[in-house]
């Protein structure tokens, strides 16, 4: 048997609360009594750790063994204090023991890509994507016989209830939000005849503020059309044409940026090209849909310089 409780007295001015502000409230020390009933009936001691929080001078207690605490026929008392965490556990054979550092952060590699060739676990996020909206996941294709049997696909299709104001589109970002000259390209399957599918760089917003974000995409529809903008909205458009793109079928995008220059592929062939950016002047690379549909992106590759 191996169970742990935590528990906290903590006073208001350690308790901030940004939704809503928490009201103020008053707490002082106290005994807890915990009844132990069950298979935890036949407990007869249990090991305590304790930790003493101290916000002004900084010199706190952490994770310190009090050792075995007496259980008496199911029963123990523990006297609390302010700003105090206490553990109770089963485990005795616990150790607090100092660990090294973790290694210093890294900028994001200048070339990157990923073919999400994982089998298991299956239903997970790849590995440095950032969903903001939707959700981007591992996915088994086993409708397609060739090079895309595995995929990274957007499952959401229908827009969730939310906390803050997202984004109408799904969008997961990827990179260093210091990029400004790079190359990005994907495959990209749209599911949907109602849906649409981009590849993005330079996106200077994310989390509550995403759906405000501006950057550079380049979206395809299965209309046959596509479009340039310079918004996450689709508002700002920078360009517009017929590309030949159709639903259930892959398609590779290519987006490069050079300075204030930008020029998109499709299928390893140039679709437009010298459009003029003004702004941003940096931010991540991000692919996305048009709205909550299935999508699957594919042979993700990313060259920055």
């Amino acid at each position: 048997m191996l169970n742990s409780v935590y528990f906290y007295p903590q006073t208001y001015h350690h308790s901030a609360c940004i939704r809503p502000p928490l009201l103020p409230y008053r707490v002082s020390p106290q005994n807890a009594t915990f009844y132990f009933n069950g298979s935890f009936s036949q407990l007869k001691t249990l090991q305590m750790w304790y930790s003493k929080l101290e916000f002004k001078s900084g010199n706190s207690t952490l994770f310190h063994s009090l050792g075995s605490k007496k259980v008496c026929e199911g029963v123990l008392t523990v006297n609390l204090g302010l700003d105090e965490v206490y553990t109770l556990t089963t485990l005795t054979t616990g150790r607090k023991r100092p660990f090294p550092d973790p290694p210093a952060s890294q900028p994001f590699p200048s070339v990157y890509k990923d073919d999400f060739n994982v089998r298991n676990p299956p239903f997970s996020e790849a590995p440095f994507f950032a969903d903001q909206t939707g959700v981007f996941e591992y996915f088994v294709n086993t409708s397609d016989p060739g090079e895309h049997v595995f995929t990274l696909r957007q499952v959401v299709n229908q827009k969730p209830v939310t906390w803050v104001s997202d984004a109408k589109n799904t969008i997961s970002v990827i990179g260093s939000y210091k990029w400004v000259n790079l190359t990005v390209s994907c495959d990209v399957y749209i599911e949907s005849k109602q849906g649409g599918a981009f590849i993005a760089a330079r996106v200077d917003k994310g989390g509550i503020y995403v759906g405000d974000a501006n950057g550079v995409f380049f979206w395809v529809f299965p209309d046959g059309t596509y479009r340039v903008t310079g918004d996450l909205h689709g508002k700002e458009v920078l360009m517009k044409g017929l590309s030949g793109v159709r639903a259930a079928a892959w398609h590779r995008l290519t987006l490069i940026l050079k300075g204030s220059k930008a020029s998109g592929m499709l299928n390893g062939y140039p679709l437009w090209e010298n459009v003029t950016i003004t702004k941003p002047k940096n931010g991540w690379a991000a692919i996305g849909t048009k709205s909550f549909e299935f999508t699957q992106f594919d042979n993700f590759h990313i060259q920055a310089s």
